[in-house]
């Protein structure tokens, strides 16, 4: 017998799945920080300042609080494409794409390298061809934590 399921559960199991890939994600980049010393990347704040200037719409605040704004608003912005990521993977599964967990695992690492380096990129805020082999290690490793840990939830939390 056949279960009628709501269309909404694949982008609700999805995102969860890119909640649990964002927090490998972050886990990874920072200990990555605390292992080599390295600071945090200002390409978030970058990026939100960009996107404030081109829609004209101002992030308030004196010289004190709008910069913590800026600095929690660039960090809001990679969670909300990690679970962003994750519920279009989710939609792709519950409309029939089912690959092996290896292959989701890749569609999610680059869906989530799109998803936070293509506004990056489009913006102007950073480059990826001028970006060194160090450069693209510290991005891609988080993003492949991201998703492995997708992927495996994906398919643990999929009610098919």
């Amino acid at each position: 017998m056949r279960r009628n399921r709501s269309p909404f559960l694949g982008p609700v199991v999805g995102a969860a799945a890119g909640a649990a890939g964002t927090t490998a994600l972050n886990a990874v980049t920072y200990a990555d920080m605390a292992l080599r010393g390295r600071p945090a990347s200002s390409t978030p704040e970058t990026t939100v300042e960009k996107l404030s200037d081109r829609t004209h719409i101002p992030v308030p605040g004196d010289d004190g609080t709008r910069p913590h704004r800026v600095s929690a608003l660039g960090a809001l912005t990679g969670i909300a494409a990690g679970v962003g990521a994750g519920a279009a993977l989710g939609a792709l599964r519950a409309a029939g794409w089912r690959p092996g967990t290896a292959l989701c695992a890749a569609g999610a690492t680059l869906t989530a390298l799109a998803a936070s380096n293509g506004p990056m990129t489009v913006l102007r805020v950073t480059d990826p061809r001028t970006w060194s082999a160090g450069d693209w290690v510290s991005d891609v490793v988080p993003h492949a934590a991201y998703g492995a840990v997708t992927a495996w939830l994906l398919e643990r939390l999929d009610p098919a």
